[in-house]
């Protein structure tokens, strides 16, 4: 099958239909999602759980790390 318009094209205007379909679904009356449903603020709550995950690991790790030896150890080589 032929491109419609070319090979760059195409996929541009694919993405940028999916885009503005998307847009249109999230705002339109008929659909009316609630807020909490909407994909900035499921982005913003996984974002938020990464966050705490991430400030958990840091958090136990840091007990562990000893500066002083790895800086010795460093010096040595």
């Amino acid at each position: 099958m032929a491109p419609l318009l070319s090979r760059t094209l195409d996929p541009l205007l694919g993405v940028f239909t999916g885009v503005f379909a998307y847009y249109l679904y999230e705002n339109s009356p008929r659909t009316a999602l609630p807020e909490d449903q909407r994909l900035m603020a499921l982005v913003q709550w996984k974002r938020d759980k990464w966050r705490r995950e991430r400030e958990r690991k840091l958090m136990d790790g840091e007990q562990d790390v000893d500066l002083s030896a790895i800086r010795a150890a460093v010096e040595k080589d």
